[in-house]
């Protein structure tokens, strides 16, 4: 977990440019609409997303972990998260799919996905979505 965050880290550096003020927020919850609340809340601080890993962290035991940055004149946002348990069956495939197709007629993009335990043992694909906020 500390070596993802901080090669993380350096990326987003690199991104951002020698010079430029940046300002780093890491995010970690079990629970993806918990998640979702908190990407907006930054997202309305003026934070964008970085990056995502989902699995076993040092405290919090298996959780999404998002990083998220802000530097200057970045355009507000807002952030979906979409999750279905991660099987074969078609069923869960094809509501995942469905709900991309639906999200992005909303205006969303995709930014990023991870697969996460759910707090009753299984395993979930969560898809993280953007759009400019309204």
């Amino acid at each position: 977990m500390r070596t993802f965050a901080a090669t993380l880290l350096m990326l987003c550096s690199v991104i951002v440019g020698p010079g430029a003020q940046q300002d780093v927020r890491v995010l970690a919850t079990a629970k993806t609409s918990t998640m979702e609340k908190e990407m907006n809340d930054a997202a309305e601080a003026g934070f964008r997303f970085a990056g995502v890993m989902g699995g076993d962290t040092a405290f919090g035991g298996s959780e999404v972990v998002v990083i998220m940055t802000r530097t200057s004149n970045q355009p507000h946002v807002q952030y979906k998260l979409l999750a279905t348990g991660k099987t074969s069956t078609i069923s869960k495939t094809s509501t995942m799919e469905k709900e991309l197709r639906d999200s992005t007629a909303a205006g969303y993009e995709f930014v990023g996905m991870t697969v996460g335990k759910t707090l009753i043992g299984g395993e979930e694909i969560v898809s993280i979505l953007r759009r400019k906020a309204e």
